[in-house]
């Protein structure tokens, strides 16, 4: 629950979206619960529980990386008085695409010096490896703007009276999200339009090839003065060999003329159309981080040159693959980073990481913790609620029901763990579920089940149903749905063996890893086996050959570690983790050790100077799990 909640912005803006700039209409563009989307920012925004999860160096410009929606973001720094110079975002498009991972099964060590020689012959097709699905970008569109309307005016309540804002989106909903820009920031504080134009291989269609991403630039307060540095496009070649320039000079008979002149100039000014290429897929930025949605760094070293200064602090609350967080630091930028993924927050700490960057790893406790990704958790969800089955009797709105000895047919309602606004259960969402979904129900329903991942008050919840749910004599049983997701959490298993060791080439403390067992990789590998398996099938049964090799993994399970940490300074399960010796293996088995890249493969060992007190260990599909030492 959260503590309290946080004023969005002083002056809350009535209603959404409202295109008064077109005299002759006076057109109202109405979304879905546009009233409850209001009531949700009057209130404010939740402010949750703040904790530590790690510290990386010293960190005396108190940068952050933190797991946690943009809004509990937004209220954590509200609070705390942070204020915002440049923000980035590029949150999903709406455009109904599911992003995955790909999962790499890493060298069992055991055997890695026996595979050495032909790794340079080694296809990367060969390696063995599968998908794991992150996040959905699957909305229908008036969900999608009430949550974007939410997260730009909590945005909004953390920039600096100085600060800019760019929003990267494209065809899909770009267009709908403008005039939420002009509502939230105003037309007069609209900068650019600009377009990121990139090459790519184009097939002929029905349609022209989509190229481009758009990205909308508005500043905090035309009346205040804000940042902008002029951006040029560099001169040719051959006119810096030259060494010449052209201006304009108005002659003595007044007639204005371009002369050449030996004045060396920066280039043309950036129009608002930037070819940036995208990442190469051989090149080392997208080996090294290999993010479904990563952009270039490129694209945000212009956003940042031109909307910030050195020491100024830019955020980005979508963060993805981190670029974000990485451009800033590389350019003396202070920077915050915020994702709801685990994924996404493990890869810009690996990437800050390896960039001698210093911060801060915190984590929101929204609930959002409990679930590793909402994707994966969503096509679960259903079958870890005991006796939870499809009934076509019901509609889209409940989940399913549970067949009970004396209340009989029980519907359960299931927040979407991928939707922000279902987690809060509050007045208007049950005034919705007692006025519109209990009338609907079978005459002989007698009691549902409404689970929720956060709570107003459910004593006051409590008293609502009483007063309200007077049409019917359904009974409405509230459940928390975080004992459910609790009881999932299964740690993962390691066997080790830790020696303090003292020769000519090392002195310190070595743990060497025996086994490790993961059950939730187990059992995604056994899913994709099963899959592959039946499409073999299929294919044979066609008379086609397909020939299928089962994902295997052996009886140490080595190769489905990632990453091993060693802590020598916190032996406090409480304290945040000090990461004093690590190690990352990549997809070819290769070591990366404390973000330095080697040509080393791993042997299963980590080393440290002091004794270790913890070890965390990371499995391929993310799951970490910490052991006492």
């Amino acid at each position: 629950m959260a503590i309290k909640y946080i004023p969005y912005y002083p002056d809350t803006l009535e209603g959404q979206a409202i295109l008064d700039n077109f005299v002759r209409t006076k057109r109202v563009l109405r979304y879905r619960d546009n009233d409850q989307v209001v009531e949700r920012i009057q209130r404010g925004m939740p402010l949750y529980e703040m904790e530590k999860q790690e510290q990386i160096g010293g960190n005396p410009n108190h940068n952050m990386v933190i797991r946690g929606e943009c809004l509990s973001a937004c209220a954590y720094l509200k609070d705390k008085g942070i204020q915002v110079d440049l923000v980035y975002i590029d949150p999903p498009f709406a455009s109904g695409a599911d992003y995955a991972k790909k999962v790499y099964i890493r060298r069992n060590p055991k055997v890695a010096a026996a595979i050495r020689q032909a790794e340079e012959e080694l296809d990367l097709e060969e390696l063995k490896a599968f998908e794991e699905k992150m996040y959905g970008d699957v909305w229908d569109k008036e969900r999608y703007l009430n949550w974007m309307y939410e997260n730009l005016m909590a945005i909004k309540s953390v920039m600096s009276e100085e600060a800019s804002i760019y929003v990267h989106l494209d065809w899909h909903i770009g267009h709908y999200v403008k005039i939420l820009l002009d509502e939230i920031f105003g037309e007069d504080n609209f900068k650019n339009e600009i377009i990121w134009y990139y090459r790519r291989w184009n097939i002929a269609g029905t349609s022209f090839a989509k190229n481009h991403d758009t990205l909308f630039w508005y500043i905090k307060d035309a009346n205040n003065k804000y940042c902008y540095n002029q951006l040029y496009i560099p001169k040719s070649e051959k006119s810096s060999a030259q060494g010449k320039s052209w201006k304009s000079v108005i002659g003595e008979d007044g007639v204005r003329r371009s002369i050449q002149t030996d004045e060396p100039t920066k280039g043309v000014p950036m129009p608002d159309v930037w070819e940036v290429s995208m990442i190469n897929p051989v090149a080392d930025e997208r080996k090294d981080i290999d993010y479904a949605t990563q952009k270039p760094e490129a694209l945000l070293e212009r956003i940042i040159k031109a909307s910030s200064n050195e020491g100024m602090l830019v955020a980005d609350f979508f963060g993805g693959s981190g670029v974000t967080a990485a451009v800033a630091n590389k350019l003396g930028r202070n920077f915050i980073h915020c994702d709801i993924g685990i994924n996404s927050i493990q890869t810009t700490r690996d990437r800050l990481l390896a960039d001698k960057a210093e911060f801060d790893v915190l984590e929101i406790k929204d609930g959002v913790s409990l679930y590793r990704n909402p994707v994966q958790t969503m096509d679960k969800l259903k079958s870890l609620i005991k006796g939870l089955c499809f009934l076509d009797t019901l509609d889209d709105f409940w989940a399913g029901g549970i067949i009970h000895s004396q209340f009989g047919t029980m519907p359960v309602y299931l927040p979407n763990l991928m939707d922000s606004s279902t987690r809060l259960l509050d007045k208007p969402l049950m005034n919705r579920i007692i006025r519109e979904a209990l009338p609907d129900l079978p005459d002989d329903t007698k009691r549902v089940i409404v689970y929720y991942i956060d709570i107003t008050d459910r004593a006051e919840i409590e008293q609502f149903i009483k007063e309200q749910n007077d049409r019917t004599t359904i009974e409405i049983e509230l459940r928390d749905l975080k004992q459910v997701l609790d009881e999932v959490v299964v740690e993962d298993e390691a066997e080790w063996e830790l020696t303090e060791i003292h020769d000519n080439l090392f002195n310190g403390w070595k743990v060497e890893l025996k086994g490790f067992h993961s059950d939730r990789v187990k059992r995604k590998i056994d899913e994709v086996n099963f899959k592959g398996e039946q499409q073999a099938l299929q294919a044979n049964a066609k008379g086609k050959t397909k020939p299928f090799k089962p994902i295997e993994i052996s009886e140490e399970g080595l190769e489905t570690i990632e990453w091993v940490s060693l802590d020598c300074t916190n032996a406090d399960k409480q304290s945040p983790w000090h990461s004093d010796a690590e190690i990352k293996i990549d997809k070819l088995g290769y070591v990366i050790r404390n973000g330095v890249k080697t040509q080393d493969f791993w042997d299963a060992t980590i080393r440290c100077d002091e004794k270790p007190k913890r070890m965390k260990i990371r499995n391929i599909c993310g799951d970490e799990t910490v052991y006492q030492l």
